[in-house]
């Protein structure tokens, strides 16, 4: 499946905002030239009557355009506008919902065939005048594939195309309306504005050319279809409305212009002779070449916007899974490859088949249903906020209804059918393309294709200009004269008609052609001196362009964070002013050295790298200038500071050195307090069977010597060997001494766990005292007499301490060092002055006014100094001999206290007298400080 997955190389999710406001407001006018093609129709059809369709379709259209910009407000990521906004509200039903949506696509696909067709006549019509004649099947596809030729380039060119002739066309499309009514309204020659009769139609006839109708005023919505790749996205919707109100002159008034103007009977349905006849009266001998222009740029406008609304309706409806993930590839430059290819096989199908009217039917047929499909999702998501005028649409919804069955009927049941079936047909192909396994049915084939796609830009890009110029030129120049020539053999005959259709197509082909050829090297360098500003507007390092004598003519703002002055302040200006060691002479400068700059009585060292850049006739220099004073002042304190980095990563080593050991040494307490805790269990668990079974055999015992007081001699002989009378007195003191002696065992292994609490790494509330008695039967040894020195007189004096949260191995750690170390200097103090002493330790603890738990430590030794109490808590400051002490048990208690608990260790002495050690550690502590 990962072979399917809508992967898009260069767009990360959305379309790339690339369209302007303008150019997305000039594909939504293109629904209103349409009217160019509908109404000779219904105008040869209905005449005057016609009023009676327009008026409630253009009131529908305007309701569209306000209920799509509503929903293109909550969608504006949803690429194809109507139809995809239709599928998001249509989400529950994906069958339908994709249905309607493949109707609406090849409703606009059919466009740009029939307008091929419809211009190649045009064409012919204006050719046979001068003789010419062509190959006309020829002319028909090369128009069909021309604007695909612009899609494919991948550049702006269609839309700004499509821009450059919409405007004129809609503004001459505006004038002929307004211009028309007010010759109607106030001209004397005028046959009036009203008609002298106006009758009703009947309902099938109504609702025949009521379906035709909505092929236009269903379609100024199209704007919608580009509002995810709009820069302004709220602009695009707001052309909507704009769109919405512009149907009235259009659709209304310039209708009414031709139903009143054009009523001869040999028009028929003809759009050229039904709009000349209209604007003749009021426009005069240029009506023929404006009406060319305009049916020639509705022909080739529509063409346009089919290119660029179509494939984004299948990219969008592969990316909410509705079609195959081929569909939502978009290449790096903006081209939706598969659905160009899949809209570009439907055209040419369209183009085969010919039938002109066949083709507007069974394509209007599908728009139709889509349009009710939007109105459907709209009813059926009314409680939603995105949708308007729920109630209202569900009544033109039913009406609709009618409509299409009426309407298309009427139109043929065979055409009606067919565009019933088709989006099934479309369905079946998308559905053909995910399961046969061919590359370019596939995302990564379109990927790796365009990631293969490298970006050339010509190596002399003027030189390649210059010659598509010439090219150009020439043609055009040839191409002039051979119809000048043909005119001026025709001057009477109207060539100045085929000389507007051939301008405009040629116009488009130019584009084309450059858009293969010379646009991709200027997009490609506009991009490239985009990227080039870019960076140097955001580049953090001071950036100056000089030319070949040194003066500044360029610099980015991060100058003025260096210099401290305005950039536009250092344009004109040598750069030595700001580099005094820099030369006047650019030639003379080093490519890369270091300067000071001197500002405000502080120095900047700068690192300068200066390249020169040769242009035609003159010589720049590109000067980079990096602060690298911090740089050198670390590079200083870093050389200064070596010899403290390694002292202090020795006593790191040391220190970790230290905690490892105790950290083994605890692991050993808890493994052998363990190994002997087992053993000790199992013997003074057995004592107290073993002494009940004694008892009972020494009863028994007695039994015997009370019923058989005359034993045998052999048994009277060997009860004497063994002292009998004494065992039996003996035995219960024995095994009362190996309950003692067991329960001792007990209790030292308690405060070997006690003391190691391994078990109890994190920080908890626990019991000082306890704490400090398991310590204190660790050191048991230690205090009692031996033949250096008298017995230690351990003092308590308990205070009532509640439990205090602490991390109690740590804590015990603290309290041996300090323990130990008070020995050693009870040893020290009586070896020293070889007389008898009352050696004692005090240990007190009590709970201080400010809530700390307080463990006071002091014995009776010699005291001491004041030059070594100041070192004591110093990493490696010792006073014992090498190899009895480390100097790092202080240190590391200190550190326990201050920074694991937040408390304080403190030491005072006096000679003679001896030394005190002061804990205080709060009674409850904040574990994220820990």
């Amino acid at each position: 499946m990962s072979d399917f997955a809508p992967v898009n190389p260069s767009l990360n999710g959305n379309l790339t905002r690339s369209l302007s406001s303008l150019e997305t407001w000039g594909f939504g006018l293109t629904g209103h030239i349409l009217w160019i093609a509908v109404i000779p129709a219904i105008h040869a059809a209905l005449g005057s009557q016609a009023i009676f369709v327009w008026i409630p379709a253009v009131l529908c259209g305007m309701l569209l355009n306000y209920q799509m910009q509503h929903l293109g407000f909550h969608f504006q990521n949803v690429a194809g506008g109507t139809p995809n906004y239709a599928s998001k509200l249509l989400k529950r039903y994906p069958g339908l919902a994709r249905y309607s949506a493949l109707g609406y696509y090849f409703s606009w696909v059919s466009v740009l065939p029939v307008n091929a067709i419809v211009l190649t006549d045009l064409i012919e019509v204006n050719l046979a005048t001068l003789n010419l004649t062509f190959p006309k099947l020829a002319l028909e596809i090369a128009l069909t594939l021309l604007p695909f030729v612009l899609a494919f380039s991948g550049t702006r060119a269609l839309s700004i195309l499509h821009l450059f002739f919409v405007l004129p066309a809609f503004g001459l499309l505006l004038i002929f309306a307004f211009q028309g009514l007010g010759w109607l309204a106030f001209s004397s020659e005028s046959p009036g504005f009203f008609p002298n009769h106006l009758s009703l139609i009947g309902f099938g006839d109504w609702a025949k050319w009521f379906l035709y109708v909505t092929y236009a005023t269903y379609a100024c919505e199209t704007a919608a279809s580009f509002v995810a790749d709009s820069q302004h996205p709220t602009k695009t919707l707001f052309s909507l409305k704009v769109a919405a109100w512009l149907m009235l002159p259009i659709y209304l008034g310039a209708s009414w212009v031709v139903m009143r103007l054009a009523t001869a009977a040999n028009l028929k349905d003809s759009a050229f002779l039904n709009l000349l006849a209209a604007a003749k009266p009021f426009w005069g001998d240029i009506a023929g070449l404006m009406i060319t222009f305009l049916l020639t740029a509705a022909c080739l406008l529509a063409c346009a916007t089919v290119v660029s609304n179509c494939p984004r309706i299948l990219y969008q409806l592969a990316r909410d899974q509705y079609l195959s993930p081929v569909f939502a590839v978009v290449s790096r430059w903006g081209v939706f490859g598969p659905a160009l290819g899949l809209t570009l096989v439907l055209s040419l199908g369209c183009l085969i088949w010919g039938n002109v009217a066949a083709i507007v039917v069974v394509g209007n047929v599908g728009w139709f249903i889509s349009i009710m499909a939007v109105q459907l999702g709209i009813w059926l998501q009314r409680h939603k906020p995105e949708v308007l005028f729920p109630r209202i649409t569900l009544g033109i919804l039913l009406v609709e209804v009618v409509v299409l069955f009426v309407g298309g009927l009427a139109w043929g049941w065979r055409e009606f059918l067919m565009g019933l079936l088709l989006p099934i047909g479309i369905i079946g192909i998308d559905a053909t393309i995910s399961r046969v396994n061919v590359p370019p049915f596939h995302p990564l084939w379109w990927i790796k294709r365009d990631r293969s796609r490298p970006t050339i830009i010509a190596q002399d890009s003027v030189m390649l200009q210059v010659s598509i110029l010439i090219f150009l030129l020439c043609s055009a120049v040839a191409v002039g004269w051979l119809f000048g020539f043909q005119l001026n053999q025709a001057a009477n005959m109207g060539g100045e008609n085929l000389f507007i259709v051939l301008l405009m197509t040629i116009t488009f082909v130019g584009v084309a052609i450059a858009c293969w050829t010379s646009l991709p090297q200027v997009v490609a360098i506009a991009e490239a001196r985009e990227a080039a500003e870019h960076l140097f507007t955001i580049a953090q390092d001071a950036i100056l362009v000089t030319d070949e004598k040194g003066i500044i003519l360029q610099a980015n703002p991060a100058t003025e964070l260096l210099f401290h002055v305005n950039p536009a302040d250092l344009l004109g200006k040598h750069l030595n002013k700001w580099l005094p060691t820099l030369v006047t002479n650019p030639q003379q400068w080093t490519k890369r050295s270091e300067q000071t700059f001197t500002a405000n009585g502080s120095n900047t060292i700068l690192e300068v790298a200066i390249s020169d850049r040769p242009h035609q006739y003159f010589q720049e220099y590109v000067v980079i200038l990096h602060d690298i004073t911090k740089r050198k002042q670390a590079e200083e304190i870093l050389r200064h500071s070596e010899a403290e980095l390694k002292a202090e990563a020795q006593q790191l080593a040391s220190q970790l050195i230290q905690s490892e050991k105790m950290s083994g040494l605890g692991q050993l307490v808890a493994g052998v307090a363990h190994e002997i805790n087992n053993p000790v269990n199992f013997i003074s668990g057995n004592l107290t069977p073993a002494i009940e079974y004694i008892q009972d055999l020494y009863k028994l015992l007695q039994l015997y010597q009370q019923h058989y007081p005359n034993p045998t001699p052999e048994i009277q002989a060997f009860a004497n060997a063994i002292d009998i009378d004494f065992m039996l007195a003996d035995l219960p003191q024995l095994l009362s001494s190996m309950k003692i002696g067991t329960a001792r065992i007990t209790e030292i292994v308690l405060s070997l766990r006690n003391f190691s609490r391994l078990d109890e790494a994190e920080m908890k509330a626990v019991d000082i005292h306890a704490g400090i008695d398991s310590t204190l039967m660790i050191l048991g040894h230690r205090l009692k007499a031996n033949d250096k020195r008298p017995e230690i007189v351990i003092i308590k004096q308990s205070g009532n301490l509640p439990l205090v949260e602490c991390y109690p191995g740590q804590l015990n750690q603290v309290f041996m060092n300090i323990l130990a170390n008070a020995i050693d200097a009870l040893e020290e103090t009586f070896i020293a002055h070889q007389k008898p002493q009352n050696l004692q330790i005090s240990i007190t603890t009590l709970l201080s006014p400010s809530q700390q738990a307080v463990i006071k430590i002091s014995d009776n030794g010699a005291g001491i100094p004041e030059h070594i109490r100041q070192r004591l808590f110093e990493p490696f400051f010792t006073t014992k001999p090498i190899g009895k002490g480390t100097g790092l048990g202080l240190s590391i208690s200190y550190k326990i206290i201050s920074e694991k608990h937040r408390g304080k260790l403190q030491c005072h002495s006096t000679i003679g007298e001896g030394t005190e050690f002061t804990i205080e550690i709060p009674l409850h502590q904040n574990p994220v400080d820990n």
